[in-house]
């Protein structure tokens, strides 16, 4: 397996930078699953220096030298098979102005296309992880074991995860749903745009939920103003988890509202994550049922 691996620079350097943290935190358990990582310049060095990862990381050169571009195309497949990677770990800081580069939005554009994950915050590269131990039968410590800070992972019973899906997806959304539907009843709570949210509902009133009871909270539509709605609690700590089917083959009237959720995730990394695609969600949905995946 591999993996592209960027970090931007406040999140590369000094000793509590989240790099290293994840790093640090989930070094056995990537040396169990032997992920390769191809990382740009600043991400390898930063490995390098403090000892970590050894040979399973690989330098594909610095951004300003065409190495985030590169991954662009592995994340696509590559000029050839043996190039492909299978997601991306990019810590993202949202003031960093690279973050809005052509490159980044294509890396992560690609990932969603393709069904690859993209991973783009501390906690969500830590439960990830995780997620690849668990479904290759091994036992993860970077979930069951804290951090430096002594934090864990929290339980799906303390988080509120926001289910959000465009037009295309929203049948997708809903299978997900009615597939998973006792594990996404088990978060604190649920919440989505507008639409979705009462297609949800219905669903779920349908099956025997308390007709009484909504079983997600509703906001505004996303070009209404649900996509920053969202975001705000994001930013509050209020939701924890993201999961968002997006289209990338449709021109959407509301980028600047789906790109400012992206960068509310970004902004609360430590303890938000963001899944983008069905097949990213459902792959961390099954992981959810095996033994290696201490999250409960």
């Amino acid at each position: 397996m591999k993996f592209g691996l960027v970090a931007h620079r406040s999140h590369r350097m000094g000793p509590d930078c989240a790099l290293l943290r994840w790093a640090k935190r989930c070094e056995p358990d990537l040396f169990a699953l032997k992920l390769q990582l191809h990382a740009t310049g600043g991400a390898h060095d930063a490995l390098v220096v403090n000892n970590l990862l050894g040979s399973q990381i690989i330098s594909i050169g610095h951004g300003r030298d065409g190495g985030l571009m590169r991954l662009v195309s592995r994340a696509a497949g590559g000029l050839k098979p043996e190039d492909a990677i299978d997601g991306v770990f990019f810590f993202i800081d949202p003031i960093n102005p690279t973050s809005t580069y052509p490159e980044t939005l294509a890396l992560k554009r690609q990932c969603v296309i393709h069904g690859k994950p993209f991973v783009a915050t501390l906690a969500g590269a830590i439960e990830w992880v995780g997620v690849e131990m668990a479904l290759a039968g091994l036992v993860s410590s970077s979930t069951s074991t804290s951090t430096s800070g002594g934090e864990k992972l929290a339980p799906l019973e303390s988080q509120v995860v926001a289910l959000i899906a465009h037009d295309a997806l929203k049948s997708e959304m809903l299978a997900f749903a009615v597939d998973y539907f006792d594990l996404l009843s088990r978060f604190g709570g649920r919440v989505a745009t507008g639409t979705t949210g009462s297609k949800l509902n219905a669903m779920a009133w349908s099956i025997g939920w308390p007709i009484s009871q909504p079983w997600v909270t509703c906001y505004q539509s996303g070009p209404l103003g649900g996509d920053a709605q969202i975001a705000e609690l994001v930013l509050d700590r209020r939701c924890q988890k993201v999961f968002f089917f997006e289209d990338p083959h449709v021109a959407r009237q509301h980028e600047a509202d789906i790109q400012l959720l992206d960068r509310a995730v970004y902004s609360a990394g430590d303890v938000t994550t963001c899944f983008n695609t069905p097949a990213m969600t459902r792959r961390w949905a099954k992981a959810m049922s095996k033994p290696g995946f201490d999250l409960q």
